[in-house]
């Protein structure tokens, strides 16, 4: 199993990211396609090669080709959305109204249901430090039906994925500065 894969090369220090890992890979407040959707979009998300190929193996063999696709465009319109959306805040009044003038037909037409889609967007733009995206599609999801537990239980995943990159990658650094 590929989350257990990635649980077992964390190192000691990270042993609450590993219980973390173990609970919310079971968990029930998401269905399965949401469950790991947000987490094949999360790992994206936090730019960990390693991080992403674990998760992507186990997510693959839940999600459907276009759930899984899905879930990938999701972590890379939110890439850009959360860059430009972030700015626009940074630059103030003067740019509320300014026209965004970029593609993003993806949200418009995911391949699957918007409330999954939209999820999956959450967590990452958790990841990338959006509050208005963050809120944005927090507000979609409980329109679609989606409870603050739910919603929750995305962030969760999302913050234990960063949490987890950053074991890896400090593992992986360490490990080649020792060579």
């Amino acid at each position: 199993m590929s989350i257990e894969n990635l649980k077992n090369s964390l190192p000691e220090y990270a042993k609450d990211l590993k219980l973390n890992l173990s609970s919310l890979a079971r968990s029930t407040e998401l269905n399965e396609q949401q469950l790991w959707g947000t987490f094949l979009a999360a790992a994206a998300a936090t730019k960990s090669a390693t991080v992403l190929r674990e998760v992507s193996e186990e997510a693959a063999d839940t999600l459907s080709a276009e759930a899984y696709d899905a879930a990938l465009g999701a972590a890379s319109i939110m890439g850009m959305n959360n860059v430009a959306y972030r700015a626009k805040s940074f630059l103030g009044d003067d740019f509320t109204q300014v026209r965004m003038g970029l593609r993003m037909n993806i949200i418009g037409n995911p391949g699957v249901e918007k409330a999954d889609f939209e999820l999956w967007s959450l967590a990452v733009s958790t990841i990338n430090g959006c509050h208005d995206c963050t809120a944005a599609h927090d507000a979609v999801v409980r329109k679609e039906g989606l409870t603050k537990e739910q919603v929750w239980e995305a962030v969760k995943v999302a913050a234990t994925l960063q949490g987890v990159a950053q074991a890896v990658v400090a593992t992986e650094a360490l490990a080649g500065a020792q060579v």
